[in-house]
């Protein structure tokens, strides 16, 4: 079982069961985010899978103010935790890594990777919110084999 995450708060969380790729916006609380991880690392042991997840490596960036720093590396710390506590294995990867791998990268126009989770996921409403988690979850597909 493979999970792609995209991180933030506007970010995802995508994985696929035995018949289905599911994707879900990022939970709002610390509870529902361990909820949701431990739930998919659950299904997978259930299946007889192991889990492993591709999780966006991401930074800080001068644009944002203290407070957006701070409350963004503290959901990437939440994010590694549960994993951790799932027993989820994760590997991280940086945004130009998984693009150039995908043959979409964005230079500013997210619209780019909206567009080829389309391609990807036809059966799955894609939005912006969800498209990189799809991707990073594809990746991961690709990288995994």
């Amino acid at each position: 079982m493979i999970i792609g995450i995209d991180v933030g708060k506007n970010g995802a969380v995508a994985w696929t069961t035995m018949e289905y790729t599911l994707v879900e916006k990022m939970p709002e609380t610390v509870r529902d985010l361990w909820e949701l991880i431990n739930g998919i690392a659950e299904e997978a042991r259930m299946n007889l899978e192991v889990p492993h997840c591709y999780l966006e490596q991401v930074s800080s960036s001068p644009q944002m103010g203290v407070v957006s720093a701070f409350s963004f590396g503290n959901g990437f710390g939440h994010l590694e935790m549960a994993l951790t506590a799932a027993g989820i294995a994760f590997t991280k990867v940086r945004p130009q890594v998984w693009m150039k791998h995908l043959g979409c990268m964005t230079k500013g126009d997210k619209n780019v990777t909206k567009r080829m989770a389309q391609q990807l996921y036809p059966q799955i409403k894609i939005t912006h919110a969800n498209a990189d988690a799809l991707l990073i979850h594809e990746y991961g597909k690709q990288i995994h084999r």
